[in-house]
């Protein structure tokens, strides 16, 4: 699955330089972060959140929860959850888990960006797709999706993985490394 036209339409119009990192099929940022050998605050993931009656994107990095009384707080909000990944068909008629911050000024919604973003120059963000991500600059990423940034996520130190004593599993996965780079003229 590639990535969608509509997103690379969208950055290429708004003069947003990126780089197409190609990688297996993955689903979770974690996963992402894992198979990419990168580190997890440089990994950025997008959820989907009710707040009230209306649907908002936000984006925190992969070592991050979502702090959803901070978030309610922000907000304003009587109500906050995170809903859950068979929404997103109905809401951008996409495969549920192939969300990106980009499908909110595509669809009109709010993105709301963790302060924490900021903390990394360059970022991987997942791009509607499963087997391609797009590395660009986190300011250029706020600033193309009009995000509001906010504190509303905590640091979470993930359990070690042990490795595998199976010789079959110890074999490092097949990583195509950044193929192409789009870049606008000034």
């Amino acid at each position: 699955m590639k990535i969608p036209s509509k997103i690379t339409n969208f950055l290429t119009k708004n003069k947003v330089p990126y780089e197409v990192a190609l990688h297996r099929t993955v689903y979770t940022a974690y996963d992402l972060a894992q198979t990419m050998k990168k580190e997890m605050d440089k990994v950025l993931k997008t959820l989907v959140v009710k707040a009230d009656k209306s649907y908002i994107l936000v984006v925190v990095p992969a070592s991050f929860r979502l702090d959803l009384s901070a978030l309610k707080k922000m907000l304003k909000a009587k109500a906050v959850k995170i809903e859950k990944e068979q929404i997103m068909p109905k809401l951008f008629k996409i495969k549920a888990g192939a969300i990106s911050p980009f499908y909110g000024p595509l669809h009109k919604m709010p993105v709301y960006v963790d302060k924490a973003v900021l903390k990394t120059q360059k970022a991987l963000v997942q791009a509607g797709s499963f087997e391609e991500s797009l590395h660009l600059k986190s300011r250029d990423l706020i600033k193309v999706v009009e995000g509001v940034v906010g504190n509303f996520a905590k640091k979470h130190y993930f359990a070690k993985v042990k490795k595998a004593k199976n010789k079959t599993t110890s074999k490092k996965p097949k990583i195509k490394k950044v193929v192409k780079s789009k870049k606008t003229k000034k």
